[in-house]
């Protein structure tokens, strides 16, 4: 876990790289969530909700928003986590999440620290966007 001394407005979370999706993904997904819409695994349904085919599950995307902020800040120790769905992502998307902390202050004796995170694929176009706020231990 970060220590909140050494944590700076302006520092970058570290980068979570996700390989292209593919049907196992969204297979595994739909599985583990429930969600067996259609519109995540037949390419006709898609094209006729006028998606162009086959979407991924936007609950996936944010799933890979928080393991990257929970990969780096405990679980435990996080307050909230909004996301915002700005695109759809597609088969073969290779998604990378990223983020940098926004604010920092002390709350009650404890330190807590706000950022912000989005997901965008290999062309660098943002799929969804967030903001994180967490309880850090002071030193």
């Amino acid at each position: 876990m970060p220590d909140f001394d050494g944590i700076n407005i302006g520092d970058e979370m570290p980068v979570l790289r996700k390989e292209p999706l593919d049907q196992i993904w969204l297979v595994k997904y739909a599985g583990a969530s429930g969600d067996f819409n259609p519109l995540h695994y037949m390419e006709e349904v898609g094209r006729a909700a006028g998606h162009g085919g086959v979407i991924a599950h936007g609950m996936l995307i944010m799933g890979f928003m928080g393991q990257a902020v929970t990969d780096w800040i405990p679980n435990r120790c996080l307050k909230s986590f909004r996301v915002r769905f700005v695109r759809m992502t597609r088969l073969g998307d290779a998604i990378t999440v990223t983020g940098r902390i926004t604010g920092k202050k002390v709350t009650g004796g404890r330190g807590v620290i706000s950022g912000e995170v989005e997901a965008a694929d290999q062309n660098g176009e943002v799929k969804a966007a967030g903001t994180f706020e967490a309880w850090i231990p002071l030193g």
